[in-house]
C-alpha cells in the first residue's frame, strides 16, 4: 500500500470513467482475473487510507479493507451505476468502518491485553510506504501535521468522516451525499460544523506553542 496516510486526495473522475467503470464492473461479474487485479490496484491504497483517517488503527483499518473487498465481490451483481464504483466502494467502506467503531466500543474496551508486546507492535508509519511528498507534506512539517491528525480524531466521526471525505479525499458534495446516505443539507451542515470543530481544536492545540502559530492560516487553506 503506497502514499503517505496524509496523501488521499484523489482527482476528479474524469471523462469516460463510466466506461471504464462497466467495463470493470463487467470483468468482475465475469470472473475475470484481470478485473480483481485491477480493482485492487487503484481501490486497495484508497480505501485503507480512508479507513485509517476514519478508525486511525492500522489493524482496524485492515480488517475494514477485507471486509470491503469482500463485499464487493460477492455484490458487484447488485451494483447498477447510479453512482459511479467509486462512490459506491467508498460507501461501503464508510459503513464498515461504523460497524468496526462500534464493535470496537461493544468488545474491545473490555478486553485486556496480557500478552501484547510493545516492542513488537509497528507503528503505521512504518507499515504504509511514503513514495513521494504531497502538496500538503510540503507546506507542513512533520509536527504540525501530527498536531492536525490528533485534531482530527477528536472530533465527533460523524463531522470527521465528512471533512476528510470532502476536504481530503476530494468528493464532490453529492458524491458525499450518495456515500453518507444522506441529504445534501446534511452533508453541507457535517462539513460546516466539522470544519468549525477542526478549526477549534487546532487553536486550542496551536496557542501554547509560538513555533506553530501560523498553522490555523495553514491548515484554513487546507479547509
Amino acid at each position: 500500500m503506497a502514499t503517505s496516510i496524509l496523501d488521499l486526495r484523489s482527482d476528479r473522475a474524469p471523462e469516460g470513467a463510466a466506461a471504464e467503470d462497466l467495463r470493470l464492473v463487467e470483468g468482475l461479474r465475469a470472473g475475470a482475473g484481470w478485473a480483481y487485479e485491477e480493482l485492487t490496484r487503484v481501490f486497495q491504497q484508497p480505501v485503507y487510507a480512508l479507513a485509517m483517517r476514519l478508525l486511525d488503527d492500522p489493524s482496524e483499518s485492515s480488517d475494514v479493507v477485507q471486509e470491503v473487498f469482500l463485499k464487493v465481490f460477492r455484490n458487484i451483481g447488485s451494483f447498477h451505476a447510479k453512482s459511479t464504483l467509486r462512490t459506491w466502494i467508498y460507501r461501503i467502506t464508510v459503513n464498515e468502518a461504523h460497524n468496526a467503531r462500534r464493535w470496537f466500543f461493544r468488545h474491545r474496551r473490555r478486553e485486556v491485553e496480557l500478552d501484547s508486546d510493545p516492542e513488537e507492535s509497528r507503528n503505521w508509519k512504518e507499515i504504509i510506504p511514503d513514495n513521494g511528498r504531497t502538496p500538503y507534506d510540503v507546506v507542513l512539517e512533520s509536527e504540525q501535521r501530527a498536531v492536525i491528525e490528533a485534531a482530527l480524531g477528536r472530533i465527533s466521526p460523524i463531522f470527521r468522516e465528512a471533512v476528510v471525505l470532502r476536504d481530503i479525499t476530494d468528493l464532490s458534495y453529492e458524491e458525499i451525499a450518495a456515500v453518507l446516505a444522506v441529504s445534501l443539507g446534511t452533508v453541507k451542515s457535517r462539513i460546516l460544523r466539522g470544519r468549525e470543530a477542526l478549526r477549534e481544536e487546532l487553536a486550542g492545540s496551536l496557542n501554547p506553542r509560538p513555533a506553530l502559530r501560523l498553522m490555523p492560516e495553514t491548515a484554513e487553506k487546507m479547509l
